[in-house]
């Protein structure tokens, strides 16, 4: 017989560990009314059997129906009735360029290789400017960027299921400071641009904000330009422009004393190379007069080029996307920062770094910056939240996979390949290199009467090659590792240059070159085999747990399922070979899905106009509030700067509103959780006169449908106020309600949450925002290509990211989610997401407080989301902290820990997750809750808690276990299903004390962080 008796009883024995939980109370009849149809809309002989709806949402009708039964309810709209105020609920159905009811997977694939097609990916774009050519390695591409262990992970806040990630975090920040010569490095942010504008406040602040002027190398790229002058403004620093190859001229201006610091293109836009001596006549200047230099280095560059610290730079930042990370027309790239000892505690970001477990065991975690707007919110001196880690780690893996001699052969070859072309048209042609050095890009003179528009054209058009137009007489190009020899024989032929190329390449010059050894580390000189390579990825993944371990029920972060078919367009190549400047006439794919996206998150959230430039959701709301200004300032109202932020709103709102120039005022929640509508009128009135808007998270920070939120936003327009909302929260509203239906003005959000783009371990995350047809001509331009879908006009504010749409090559996810979930999916996915959440939070009601839905609250449901209190365990020793820890033990991350109230956690189970896993996950907590009672009891068994987590070295080798009151087998295996399915944390439990960041910088702890 096929199936044997003891596949039987094993199977019956695996069943057996996962606990089934129906409580009948009547009837429940899940395919009635208006979201019950979703169920009964998968019928028909002839419909497609890939329906996408029933592989993304977890429960089954049977689910829903007992889950329905288990809190008394006969529906589901019986159920949202319950749960959404009436008086939010919308009647306005959606209208999205999609079937309603959603493509399937197999349509979604071919509509997208459709579009994809309308991209010319095949053209060779030597257009350079911050964007270049490479090669991601197989091996990396397969097993980091398309492996669900590695772009499905969280933040790595809890660091003993995070020790991977850290790992290669920290492999990255090595591999900045080696090569900028800088002793403290981050673990990246979010592009080159928004780096610059984060060097140029680190300055600003430095100097205490004292003075005013920044002064910045014309040769700088023009994006970067654009998002200073954007960064710029609300601080009211003037920008000075200068050629600081005359260095005699620029040091003049350096000396003023309202100079608080200047910035360097260290290889130049124009692909020139700024002599050391120049570099250090302007370090000395700025240092004499107390302000800092900043570099924008090129990390490639650096493998070959002398260090920016060699000549007295204080921080050094840039794009590390030629490390392996494709063009993605743009993005997500990783950008890197890196300062001197003495600026360790002001740079922005996250640094990872050496502290030891609770077996004094190497242990890796991340440091104080990590959340500073959390603590000092419109203090903050950023408003930074994602960085790229996903993208860092590909970076940094591409360094390890290469090695040092890799990396400079990389470099020498681009080099040579460069200074090849460069001598073939100096010596062959009558065009003229206008750069005297380089390392990668020419800018060429074209001889009298010839025209950069013709020649662009007939480079296209005869090579396929892609060119950049300085002006009407001067191309650039800019060569990178992929570059072959055919191409360097179109090129010459393209400048009227002979093709008989050198039989060697010349060295990089001397005089230019480092004398210091890099990556001399251990790990970026063994793993050069793919076999090697293969192993280590693994080995790396097999140390953080990710959603392919477990559920993972971080409230406000909504980490649902980033399914296989939406995540397969990001690596195809029509869409990864796009340079972000390419002529719009050569993408259309993306002009297409940019369009329909826009439409369709338009529809989605009520308003009129969306822009996709913001590349986080910090960043999108700092979009938004200059957009606010803006708009205020064209009616005669540039006097009105009060922010109005509830006291329960993440930290980046006040942060972002400071950062905006705009003076923050909190406003007061009531006990229930929900805003105090008769403090919003006192500051209201108080601030009538300078009310410029209001920050509001709906449904609240705490979870919660406030029924007022209508009457809210009118006494806000009442005032004179605009109507931020905050798009943390979306996943609960879409296609129930929306901001426009609401009465908001602007709102941004969460493409990394509501929309399905994975968290990556710490980003890449996109922030667009969408607003009213009033706010639309002030959304962002972009100042080196036009915005193919006509976003923004002369009005509209400068660029706030580097590339036009932000994090572009990742778009298509959202844009697959939307259109496989379709109208009448979204909102269902709305009411399972606080199905789900219910469900859970009625299980645990009868063994935890639940902060705001309780019997002293008129309140009987949460939205999305719920608060556990665990506040009236600290008398007797037990800390939130100690279940989020033990909830390791168990295979769980912990949900979101001591926000938006210390000590408690909120939970999200999200719409993803299966009847089973949010059942496994009670039980988990149940569990806890009788460890709990153990300790307070004073059992020994309760110190469970406080060894928590338990690595497998602890259980193995530490000799104390007599001593300890509780088993191996308590510690390990508290409950059946782990004998099957265990996560092992990798180290025991972090102290709290101060690390050594193997970086020479000493930080607390995140929990420490996260409980001040």
């Amino acid at each position: 017989m096929l199936r044997s008796k003891t596949a039987v009883q094993f199977n019956k024995l695996v069943a057996r560990s996962f606990h089934k939980h129906s409580v009948v109370r009547r009837q429940a009849n899940v395919s009635s009314g208006q979201f019950g149809q979703v169920f009964k809309s998968a019928g028909g002989a002839y419909t497609p059997l890939d329906t996408f709806q029933r592989r993304h949402l977890g429960p089954s009708p049977g689910n829903v129906k007992d889950m329905l039964q288990t809190m008394g309810y006969q529906d589901l709209d019986n159920f949202v009735k319950n749960v959404v105020p009436d008086q939010v609920l919308t009647k306005r159905p959606l209208k999205l360029d999609a079937p309603d009811r959603g493509f399937t997977e197999q349509e979604m694939l071919r509509k997208l290789q459709d579009v994809a097609s309308k991209n010319d990916w095949q053209v060779k774009n030597f257009i350079g400017k911050g964007y270049y050519g490479t090669i991601l390695p197989p091996v990396i591409q397969r097993n980091l960027l398309e492996c669900p262990e590695w772009y499905t992970s969280y933040t790595p806040y809890q660091p003993e299921i995070s020790q991977g990630r850290l790992e290669s975090l920290l492999n990255f920040q090595t591999v900045v400071s080696d090569l900028t010569g800088l002793p403290i490095a981050n673990a990246s942010l979010l592009d080159e641009g928004t780096a610059a504008g984060e060097a140029m406040l680190l300055a600003f602040n430095q100097a205490k904000k004292k003075r005013s002027k920044f002064v910045i190398d014309k040769r700088l790229h023009p994006q970067t330009k654009s998002v200073l002058k954007t960064r710029s403004v609300p601080y009211a620093i003037e920008i000075v422009e200068v050629d600081t190859y005359d260095v005699d001229a620029a040091v003049k201006i350096l000396a003023d004393k309202q100079v608080f610091g200047a910035i360097v293109q260290y290889p130049a836009t124009d692909g020139s190379i700024i002599s050391g001596d120049a570099l250090i006549a302007i370090a000395k200047t700025l240092h004499e007069n107390k302000a800092l230099l900043g570099v924008a280095a090129d990390l490639m560059s650096l493998t070959l080029l002398k260090a920016p610290a060699e000549f007295g730079a204080d921080l050094v930042f840039g794009s590390s996307q030629r490390f392996g990370v494709p063009f993605g027309c743009g993005g997500p790239h990783a950008a890197f920062f890196a300062v001197i000892d003495k600026l360790s505690r002001k740079i922005p970001g996250r640094i990872v770094g050496v502290s030891k477990d609770r077996l004094g065991k190497p242990a890796l975690r991340l440091a104080l910056q990590t959340r500073e707007q959390h603590i000092k919110r419109d203090k903050a001196t950023s408003n930074i939240c994602t960085a790229q880690a996903l993208l860092a780690n590909i970076a940094a893996n591409y360094c390890v996979y290469h090695g040092p001699e890799g990396l400079r052969d990389i470099a020498q070859r681009i080099y040579g390949f460069t200074s090849v072309l460069a001598s073939k048209i100096s010596k062959e042609t009558n065009h003229q290199i206008v750069n005297k050095n380089w390392f990668d890009t020419l800018t060429i003179k074209l001889a009298d009467g010839a025209s950069s528009s013709r020649i662009l054209q007939f480079a296209y058009d005869k090579y396929s090659i892609n060119l950049f137009q300085v002006d009407e007489n001067t191309v650039a190009l800019s060569l990178d590792e992929t570059v072959s020899k055919e191409d360097l024989v179109s090129l010459c032929q393209l400048f009227g240059a002979s093709d008989d190329l050198p039989t060697t390449l010349p060295h990089f010059p001397t005089e230019l070159q480092r004398q210091d050894a890099i990556l001399t580390n251990e790990v970026f000189n063994q793993h050069h085999s793919e076999t090697a390579m293969l192993r280590y990825l693994h080995r790396l993944q097999s140390r953080d747990l990710s959603l392919a371990n477990s559920m993972i029920p971080l409230g406000s972060c909504t980490m649902k399922l980033n399914s296989t078919v939406e995540m397969m367009p990001v690596t195809w190549p029509q869409f990864a070979n796009i340079h972000p400047f390419q002529p719009p006439s050569q993408t259309k794919g993306y002009e297409e899905l940019i369009a329909s996206l826009e439409s369709d998150l338009a529809d989605i959230t009520g308003l009129d106009a969306v822009s996709l430039q913001p590349n986080s959701g910090a960043q999108g709301e700092y979009t938004g509030l200059l957009v606010i200004k803006n708009y205020l300032s064209s009616i005669g109202q540039s006097h009105r700067n009060v922010c109005l932020i509830p006291v329960s709103a993440h930290g980046t709102n006040p942060a972002s509103a400071a950062m905006g120039g705009m003076k923050v005022v909190p406003v007061n929640c009531l006990e229930d959780g929900s805003l105090d509508l008769e403090d919003l009128r006192r500051r209201s009135d108080q601030h009538k006169d300078d009310l410029a808007a209001i920050m509001i998270t709906y449904p609240s920070t705490y979870g919660l449908f406030g029924p007022s939120i209508k009457e809210a936003l009118d006494i806000v327009h009442e005032h004179g106020g605009q109507v931020y909302l905050d798009g943390a929260n979306m996943n609960a509203q879409v296609g129930l309600t929306s901001p426009g239906d609401l009465g908001a003005d602007v709102c941004h959000l969460n493409l990394h949450k509501t929309f399905a783009i994975p968290h990556g371990g710490g980003g890449p995350g996109v922030g667009p925002i969408c607003v009213k047809s009033h706010l639309a001509p002030f959304l962002p331009r972009h100042d080196v290509v036009d915005m193919i879908t006509g976003v923004g006009s002369e009005q509209s504010i400068s660029s706030v990211s580097s590339a036009p749409y932000g994090s572009a090559s990742i778009l298509p996810i959202s844009y697959a989610y939307i259109k496989m979930m379709g109208s009448q999916g979204l909102p269902f996915s709305s009411v399972i997401a606080m199905l789900n959440a219910n469900y859970m939070m009625n299980r645990l009601k009868g063994h935890y407080d639940i902060l705001f839905v309780n019997e002293k609250s008129t309140i009987r449901h949460c939205g999305h989301e719920f608060i556990v209190d665990l506040r009236a365990y600290k008398t007797h020793g037990i800390e939130a902290i100690d279940v989020a820890k033990r909830l390791q033990d168990y295979g769980f991350h912990a949900p979101t820990l001591a926000f938006p109230v210390p000590g408690t956690l909120m939970v999200e189970p999200t719409e993803s997750e299966n009847r089973e896993e949010l059942d496994r996950f009670v039980d988990a907590m149940i569990s806890i809750k009788r460890e709990i009672d153990l300790y307070i009891a004073k059992d020994p068994r309760g110190a469970v808690l406080k060894n928590a987590p338990h690595s497998l070295d602890d259980v193995v080798t530490s000799s104390d276990w007599n001593q300890r009151g509780y088993t191996r087998e308590m510690a390990v295996y508290p409950l059946p299903y782990l004998r099957y399915n265990k996560f092992w944390p990798p180290v025991a439990r972090l102290d709290d004390t101060y690390g050594d960041m193997n970086l020479m910088c000493t930080c607390p702890s995140v929990e420490e962080v996260a409980n001040e």
